[in-house]
C-alpha cells in the first residue's frame, strides 16, 4: 500500500485542527471553495497516481538490472536512498519551474492563493513528467521498491510545511525545508519566485544558488490568477496555454522554445521569465 494513501486520514485530521486552529487565533487561513478544490485536486492525483505506480516500478524494476553498485536493503542503503530521492526531487521541482513544459503539470500545485493544508493536497494530474529525474537511482544500484517507498516519504514530510500557523524553527531553518521557507517558494513576490525549491533539506537551494529566507508578507498563487475552482481546468490550463502557443505559425526555433524556456518567455519580450523581471526590476533601482 501507498505510505501516501495510509497517510490520507491523518492529512484530513490535520486539516480540520488548522481549520479550527486558524478560526480560534482569528486568523483564517481557508476559503471553502478554494480548500475543497484543493482536496478534489489531492484525489484526483491520488488516483492518477495509483495507475502510474505501476509505471514508475516496471520502469524501475528495468533499470534495475543495469545496477552498477548492489547498495542492499539494509538501514543505511534506505538512509541513503532518502538522500538521494530528496537530491533528485530538488532537480525535479527547479526544473519544474524553469521549463515551461514542465511548468504545465507542476503549476496547479501553485493555482491557489491560499496557503494551507489543503494546499499540499493540490496536486498535479500529469505525474509522467517526474519519471526521469529519478530514472538514474535504480542504475546506482536502490531498490526499484525502496525509492517509491522513500519518494512517498518525502511528499508526506512536505505536508505539514504547507501551514501559515507555524512560525520560524530556530536553528532547524538551516538545514530542514520548513513551513518559513515552503511559504517563500509559494510566493508570487518578485525575490520569491523561484526560489527554496527542497523537499526535505534546505541544503540544497543553498548550495546551489536558489534560497530565499522569508521577509516580507509572502502573496501566494500565480503572477497571473486563474480564479477557477472547475478543477479539469486547474489540472490542464497550462497544458492547453502551452500547446497553443507551440502550434501558432511561426519558426521552429520560437515553437519549441515555448515549450523548453521558462515561463513568461516571449519572443517579442511581451511577457517575461522570472529572471527577467528581477533584472527589469534591478535596472530600474541603478
Amino acid at each position: 500500500m501507498d505510505p501516501t494513501i495510509l497517510a490520507s486520514p491523518a492529512f484530513i485530521a490535520l486539516l480540520l485542527l488548522e481549520v479550527w486552529l486558524s478560526k480560534r487565533r482569528g486568523q483564517p487561513t481557508h476559503a471553502g471553495q478554494d480548500s475543497v478544490t484543493s482536496v478534489t485536486m489531492g484525489v484526483g492525483s491520488a488516483v492518477v497516481g495509483l495507475a502510474w505506480k505501476g509505471v514508475q516500478l516496471g520502469t524501475y524494476t528495468w533499470l534495475h538490472q543495469f545496477a552498477l553498485f548492489d547498495l542492499g536493503d539494509g538501514l543505511w542503503a534506505f538512509l541513503g536512498c532518502m538522500l538521494a530521492v530528496d537530491f533528485a526531487y530538488y532537480w525535479f521541482h527547479r526544473l519544474h519551474h524553469e521549463v515551461r513544459l514542465l511548468w504545465a503539470a507542476h503549476v496547479t500545485h501553485h493555482s491557489s492563493q491560499r496557503y494551507n493544508l489543503a494546499t499540499a493536497l493540490r496536486q498535479s494530474w500529469s505525474p509522467m513528467t517526474g519519471l526521469v529525474f529519478y530514472a538514474p537511482l535504480p542504475v546506482l544500484g536502490f531498490d526499484p521498491v525502496m525509492i517509491l517507498t522513500a519518494y512517498a516519504l518525502n511528499l508526506i514530510y512536505q505536508f505539514w510545511i504547507h501551514t501559515e500557523l507555524i512560525d520560524r524553527l530556530g536553528p532547524l531553518e538551516w538545514v530542514l525545508n520548513t513551513p518559513s521557507h515552503h511559504r517563500v517558494h509559494h510566493g508570487t513576490n518578485l525575490q520569491y519566485l523561484d526560489r527554496n525549491h527542497a523537499g526535505m533539506l534546505i541544503v540544497w537551494d543553498r548550495l546551489f544558488g536558489t534560497f530565499e529566507p522569508e521577509g516580507e508578507r509572502v502573496v501566494y498563487g500565480l503572477t497571473k490568477n486563474i480564479h477557477s475552482h472547475n478543477p479539469f481546468y486547474v489540472a490542464f490550463h497550462e497544458w492547453v496555454a502551452v500547446f497553443r502557443d507551440a502550434l501558432r505559425p511561426a519558426p521552429w526555433r520560437t515553437r519549441i522554445s515555448y515549450l523548453l524556456k521558462p515561463p513568461g518567455w516571449s519572443p517579442d519580450g511581451s511577457s517575461h521569465t522570472a529572471d527577467e523581471l528581477r533584472a527589469l526590476a534591478a535596472a530600474r533601482t541603478r
